[in-house]
């Protein structure tokens, strides 16, 4: 073991700076949080090339005074912490003394800053933690940040880098972030010459959503307002089942103004979401969560990006009732209520519970969009208090009973080719299908068997009779004289259709949409998006860029219903994302399997026998396919002696 050192000041501060300057996001993060606290109105934040040549942060708040400009720059120097009790009650965004000393030691760095106070403005040069100049200028009220060339100290540091548009793109979405905690602030960023955010400042929260989000997001949240014990939510959630994402990167959180990672909260409010959302679903949200400081502790991230609870209970309980209160009152009224209408008031600090009806707008009863009817409908006059229930007879003398007469076809029901071709896909089967069945449970039909023959010598007639469906799920053949076989109809379906697209070429799979579609996403997930424009416009997604964050959907696979549009797309933006680095190929297979996953009929469906006849059908023409393309089997056999043999028939 070598000798115990005393790292030298310049290495020490770089070490430090590594802990809280991570990339040109940690600097942008550091500064605005200053100029928040400094009591700005307007702050602009101007970068090139993703910040790491230039970036500029200015604002309009209370600014430095001269004397106080060189200890600014000073490790663990700051204004907002003076004894060990207010570690207790800490109420600012910046308080360790370490960002400007960090961002210093690694870039070169111009200060421009003029308090109230004083007549003239102060210019402050250093480059590398190493004072440059110091001088009077006339400037006006407030403070100017400019970075330049960060990490050019750190080579090893520098080389970590992502691309710049990558960088821009970490920044805006910070940036985004910050302005939907503070909606009393006026929120610019200029990107590489070019303004691509611009909000109002006007104090309401709806107006900081529209303009970081735009209109389509906007639409699709409903407001939340809520405050027990001394603990009050305030913000947006997503309108649930038709606005759930792929993933959370829409979920933000912020306590006491400070955006924050809150596995609490984020557990609190995908509980509440349950039973109305689908299962691997996310619901996103813009939640402000205001409580006493000393309830919980700031100081346990270097970027302050996670807090800590001295209690986690109360901090659940008050988000879950908070969104659920929302969603279930959003169950009762209007789906479609006007973006204008949508209004969030942020609740005062109360010991019970609000009722917020009063605070949000609440679109008529005439506007409420009326649930699907139940699958069975009992008719009932109108002098009952009780529906009358209708219970079938059965006659002794009927060969089956009444439960298999409901799925007992007409005499005259026929299978259509081109009935089915358009769902099922016809392959390579040129025979015409036109196959009289006078009862599906009586009737049996001639078919080739499921299972390929080795040799055309070897093949045989197999006959095949359709019993029905099971759990509205398994479909049911008896196949031959000593066998039943069960389908898996979805499975059965995927596979048909990813045969389907991978087969076909995209005339054939893309059809235009009448009503373009338009999806928001993240910064990041919009830009792997558009780069991917020909390969998702080879699988017949057409889309182009609608405006910051908004992506447009002009055509979509022909076999996809336009409600699963949003969502196979939200899918498959999440996984470009996520496997950048793969090839192109398994790229195309999964989407592939996602898009056929999405447009097949699903297990629970209500399916006529005629459809599940022709699934069968061209499983059947298609022998080699027996898993799906997520690898489940498609179809198994239960041979008769296990049958009988379970019934005690043989031993």
């Amino acid at each position: 073991m070598g000798a115990i050192n005393v790292l030298p000041k310049n290495i020490a501060e770089l070490i430090a700076a590594g802990e809280v300057i991570e990339r040109p996001s940690s600097v942008i993060k550091e500064l605005v949080e200053n100029s928040i606290d400094a009591g700005a109105e307007k702050i602009t934040v101007e970068i090139q090339h993703g910040g790491i040549t230039y970036m500029r942060v200015s604002d309009d708040g209370g600014g430095l005074e001269h004397e106080d400009v060189r200890n600014a720059f000073l490790r663990h120097a700051t204004s907002k912490i003076s004894r060990q009790d207010d570690l207790d009650a800490i109420s600012t965004l910046g308080f360790r003394g370490e960002a400007l000393a960090s961002i210093c030691a690694v870039s070169k760095v111009e200060l421009l800053t003029k308090s109230s106070k004083e007549e003239n403005g102060t210019r402050y040069v250093i480059d590398g933690g190493e004072e440059k100049n110091i001088e009077t200028i006339g400037c006006p009220q407030g403070t100017t940040f400019i970075v330049r060339d960060i990490f050019y100290n750190v080579p090893a540091r520098m080389k970590f880098l992502k691309k710049d548009v990558t960088e821009g793109n970490a920044i805006s979405s910070l940036l985004e972030r910050i302005a939907l905690s503070h909606p009393e602030i006026g929120f610019t960023l200029i990107r590489d010459g070019k303004q691509t955010l611009k909000t109002q400042g006007d104090g309401k929260l709806e107006n900081a959503v529209f303009n970081v989000f735009g209109k389509e997001f906007f639409k699709s949240l409903i407001p939340v307002s809520y405050s027990y014990n001394n603990m009050s939510v305030w913000g947006f959630v997503t309108k649930p089942v038709s606005s759930s994402r792929a993933n959370r990167t829409m979920q933000m959180f912020y306590i006491n103004g400070r955006y924050v990672r809150s596995k609490t909260a984020m557990a609190a409010l995908e509980q509440a979401y349950r039973g109305s959302i689908m299962t691997g679903k996310y619901p996103s949200c813009v939640l402000l969560i205001n409580m006493n400081c000393s309830m919980l502790d700031v100081n346990v991230h270097p970027a302050k990006l996670e807090v800590r609870f001295t209690n986690e209970t109360p901090v659940f309980d008050c988000v879950y009732h908070a969104v659920r209160s929302a969603v279930t009152k959003f169950d009762t009224r209007n789906d479609g209520e006007s973006v204008r209408d949508i209004r969030v008031t942020k609740p005062s600090l109360l010991t019970t519970p609000t009722d917020e009806a009063s605070q949000m707008r609440i679109p008529s009863s005439e506007q409420i969009e009326k649930p699907l009817n139940n699958v069975f409908s009992f008719q009932s006059s109108e002098d009952d208090d009780e529906p009358e229930i209708f219970i079938p007879r059965t006659n002794e003398s009927d060969n089956y009973s009444a439960f298999e007469k409901r799925n007992e076809l007409p005499s005259d029901a026929v299978i259509r080719k081109e009935d089915m071709t358009e769902r099922f896909g016809a392959f390579e089967a040129e025979t015409e299908i036109n196959v009289q069945i006078e009862n599906p449970v009586t009737e049996k039909v001639q078919s080739e068997p499921l299972i390929s023959c080795e040799s055309t010598e070897d093949k045989q007639e197999t006959l095949v009779r359709y019993i029905g469906e099971a759990f509205r799920t398994y479909i049911i053949l008896e196949y031959g004289d000593d066998r039943i076989m069960f389908i898996d109809k979805h499975a059965a379906h995927e596979r048909l259709i990813y045969e389907r697209l991978k087969k076909e070429g995209r005339g054939s799979n893309s059809q235009m949409l009448l009503s373009p579609v338009s999806m928001t996403l993240d910064n990041e997930e919009c830009r792997i998006v558009l780069e991917h424009k020909d390969m998702l416009s080879s699988i017949g997604f057409d889309v182009d860029s609608f405006g910051d964050k908004t992506i447009i959907i002009r055509s979509a696979p022909v076999m996809l219903e336009k409600e699963d549009i949003v969502g196979a797309f939200s899918e498959i933006a999440d996984y470009l994302c996520k496997h950048r680095k793969i090839i192109m190929s398994e790229k195309m297979e999964w989407i592939y399997a996602n898009t056929a996953c999405r447009a097949a009929i699903k297990a629970g469906n209500i399916n006529h026998s005629e459809e599940l006849i022709q699934l069968a059908r061209t499983l059947e023409e298609n022998p080699d396919i027996k898993y799906c393309p997520h690898g489940r089997p498609i179809y198994f056999f239960m041979s008769k002696h296990d049958i009988e043999k379970s019934f005690g028939r043989i031993q």
